[in-house]
């Protein structure tokens, strides 16, 4: 539902919206599998590091745009970064108008979810601008429309959709191309338990998820019984974690991984390969490479008490200390 009001452009916006790590599935969502071959189901959890974007009035008619670098256009069309061409273009803002973003991650190749995150920020930040209110649906929707069907850039609908809403869901990718998505309802305590178990350690690869999805895509049709066990492992973790199970987490995540880096080149390496096989070795029970692969961070599932062994056995990772987010793209500041 949009409605807008006087304030249009007249006043500050800034959202906050959180990064994803994905337990299972990712792949089914790509529309060469869940559009032939009866739907995809991915396990997403929206995690405690956060894309900001800031949208203010600019004093002329201009458009600035600060991420990894600056542009001052004077339209829409000679904005080199493409999703913020596209998206003031949808909501039809044509000047005088600046957009700042702050990421707690890299934003570049870590797998994090963060070109979806930052997009769905930023329609909400422009939606704000112009006094419109969005739903999660609606902020998911018009992201894939730009990321998908305008720019054609190859990839899934998880993103954009964990993102919009948060929490910690099983998202169902229909061949209607509607989306259902399913909370993990659980009691606080095996929350806090499964996060306890998870490490993100950063593997310092980056790489570029849209030459992987390409190639992805492309085999699909090579390997339908791969996509459709890793469709069933996310029915299956959604019911554990929802029915107190959540310590089957790791064999789940093993599992996953040895189906998806099989489904084409560059999802993993003999570099990634060994890191996960030393900390399988050091007591970890399973884990994944996080995104699209060949790089960015590597989640494990450990007992707590064996942490600190893995992270000796992996000097060369950085961890990140992380939580779940409840909570989708949210407006946190608005000044008149």
């Amino acid at each position: 539902m949009k409605k807008a009001n006087y304030l249009y452009g007249q006043r500050m916006i800034m959202t906050k919206t959180p990064l994803r790590i994905t337990f299972v599935g990712g792949g089914t969502d790509l529309p060469g599998y869940y559009k032939n071959y009866g739907g995809g189901a991915v396990v997403s959890a929206a995690i405690n590091k956060y894309i900001h974007i800031v949208v203010n009035k600019k004093f002329d008619n201009r458009i600035r745009v600060s991420y990894s670098r600056t542009e001052i256009v004077d339209s829409v069309d000679k904005i080199q970064h493409p999703t913020v061409r596209e998206a003031l273009k949808l909501l039809k803002i044509d000047g005088g108008i600046e957009i700042v973003s702050i990421s707690d991650i890299p934003s570049g190749g870590t797998g994090l979810g963060s070109s979806s995150t930052f997009l769905v920020g930023l329609l909400n930040a422009l939606h704000a601008w112009k006094g419109e209110f969005v739903s999660p649906k609606e902020l998911a929707e018009e992201a894939v429309r730009i990321e998908r069907g305008i720019l054609k850039e190859p990839g899934g609908k998880q993103d954009q959709y964990i993102a919009a809403y948060g929490g910690i869901k099983l998202m169902e990718f229909n061949e209607d191309e509607s989306v259902v998505l399913k909370p993990v309802i659980a009691k606080e305590s095996d929350y806090m338990l499964l996060k306890n178990h998870l490490m993100l350690l950063y593997t310092g690869l980056q790489r570029s998820s849209a030459q992987i999805h390409s190639k992805q895509a492309d085999a699909i049709q090579k390997h339908v019984s791969e996509y459709n066990k890793m469709r069933d492992l996310s029915y299956a973790l959604f019911d554990s974690i929802c029915n107190g199970r959540w310590a089957r987490t790791g064999k789940f995540l093993d599992q996953n991984w040895k189906l998806k880096r099989t489904l084409s080149e560059g999802i993993s390496d003999s570099k990634i390969d060994a890191m996960y096989n030393k900390a399988l070795a050091t007591g970890a029970l399973g884990g994944k490479l996080i995104g699209a692969g060949g790089g960015g961070f590597l989640l494990m599932f450990a007992p707590p008490a064996k942490h600190a062994a893995i992270k000796r056995a992996l000097p060369q990772l950085k961890e990140e200390p992380f939580g779940f987010e409840v909570l989708g793209s949210r407006i946190v500041y608005v000044g008149e």
